[in-house]
């Protein structure tokens, strides 16, 4: 069962340790060993990437099991990082880890008018297989169509041939690759899809 995600700190937990998941392991290296509760206390605001607004649960027997979150070109130009910022605030390495992530997640975020940018999409270990990460996918899809994108846009890495294969088998195409960026040894693929 999909559902929105709540402005609560408990879920911003479940939702950082899915987003960290999703980065392989970007948020725990940039903010240090808070960063769960950076990206938690940050999630429970609105208006900005990190915002439960974006974000859709897949629940069994009422437990999260997967995650998916997104937004669009023209709600990310809106929105600011600051709360992320200020959630990070009382931690030294976290104000500094912040201003890395950010600088990182905008060479990923440029994107055309009417795209729908898929940000993250994790799901639990014990559960992959099992179509939660189609049904979040669909999920994204159905919030990007109902926002009038016109496509949907996400970053992979390269390397993680699995995810590759599970976007292109629900109609995504390769259209980008970029160079390892610093801080980040890996190659970003963007991939879209017409909506």
């Amino acid at each position: 069962m999909l559902r929105s995600a709540n402005p609560t700190f408990d879920e911003g937990l479940v939702f950082a340790c899915y987003l960290d998941q999703a980065f392989e392991g970007l948020f725990r290296l940039m903010l240090g060993p808070r960063a769960e509760d950076i990206v938690a206390t940050a999630y429970t605001r609105p208006d900005h990437d990190f915002s439960y607004q974006n974000t859709i649960f897949a629940e069994c027997d009422e437990t999260i099991v997967g995650m998916a979150t997104g937004y669009t070109t023209e709600q990310h130009r809106r929105w600011s990082n600051q709360p992320l910022k200020q959630a990070a605030s009382h931690h030294a390495l976290g104000k500094v880890g912040v201003t890395l992530l950010c600088l990182r997640l905008r060479f990923l975020g440029t994107h055309a008018d009417g795209d729908f940018y898929l940000q993250a999409i994790a799901t639990k270990e014990e559960f992959r297989g099992q179509g939660i990460g189609s049904a979040l996918l669909d999920g994204v899809e159905a919030r990007a169509r109902a926002s009038g994108a016109t496509r949907l846009v996400l970053d992979a890495s390269a390397r993680n041939k699995g995810a590759l294969r599970f976007y292109e088998r629900h109609g995504m195409a390769v259209v980008l690759k970029e160079t390892a960026f610093p801080f980040v040894p890996r190659f970003i693929v963007q991939m879209t899809k017409s909506l």
